[in-house]
């Protein structure tokens, strides 16, 4: 299991969101946890110093790009990206230092999967260097795959045919469970044993997690066969109750 570090941004800025809260017909809602004083490139320096790879940039929205271009520049190869990625534009970010796109709502269209967009994503940018970010929201008892910053519910479930399905296109999955995205009230411990049950690639769970327990729950859950990323419980990001130096010394403990 590894500790994958993180940099959302949202205008600009490296903050951290509740995740369900970003809507873009009601603004007001918007609920932000931490709004950082240093600039992205300082996050992905401090990653790169602890050798953490396969960390995720996320862009929330329009005006973040030359703030995701200065942390790839601090990091190159280390990081990836997503957020409004392409077919058109996934081999700019990977020509610009990302080690992988990340992509959702390009790759789904009316509730469904376009395979044909799929397809164009794949030739693009290549199986090897894609990510799919399959975040979710609970309905009942399934997980559905949402979109366009997690305000749209798709029609496909988290399921094993469907990750199986996936799997043939990507190298990696990265699932945010929306609901509890930022609250850092505890993580989605059903969510958590499916994926282990069911992904058949590298997955990354992101969503709640609240300390180093945790932490410890998502791979005892996850049968150490899932990654995770932590964001607004660590110190670096206003957080009280985990410190980045705890992660880090938590992530080197399990690569041994």
């Amino acid at each position: 299991m590894k500790f994958r570090p993180c940099i959302d941004l949202h205008d600009g800025k490296v903050k951290q969101i509740v995740g369900s809260t970003l809507n873009d017909e009601r603004p007001d809602q918007l609920r932000v946890n931490f709004t950082a004083a240093q600039p992205a490139s300082w996050f992905a320096e401090l990653y790169r110093r602890d050798d953490l790879t396969g960390g995720h940039i996320i862009k929330l929205g329009p005006g973040n790009d030359a703030a995701a271009l200065e942390a790839l520049d601090a990091w190159p190869g280390g990081m990836q990206i997503g957020g409004a990625i392409t077919a058109e534009n996934g081999r700019y970010w990977l020509d610009h230092g990302a080690s992988h796109v990340i992509v959702t709502s390009f790759v789904f269209r009316d509730g469904m999967i376009d395979e044909e967009r799929l397809q164009r994503l794949v030739q693009a940018v290549g199986r090897d260097r894609l990510v799919l970010d399959l975040s979710c929201r609970r309905r009942d008892d399934d997980y559905y795959i949402v979109t366009d910053r997690w305000q749209r519910f798709t029609e496909v479930v988290i399921s094993e045919k469907v990750l199986a399905h996936f799997s043939k296109v990507c190298a990696e999955f990265l699932i945010h469970a929306a609901d509890v995205e930022g609250q850092c009230q505890g993580v989605e411990q059903e969510l958590i044993r499916k994926l282990a049950a069911w992904s058949p690639i590298p997955a990354t769970y992101a969503g709640g997690v609240r300390n180093i327990a945790d932490l410890e729950l998502i791979r005892d859950l996850g049968q150490g066969r899932l990654d995770a990323t932590v964001g607004s419980a660590l110190d670096i990001f206003g957080g009280t109750d985990m410190t980045y130096a705890e992660a880090v010394c938590f992530h080197r403990a399990e690569q041994y």
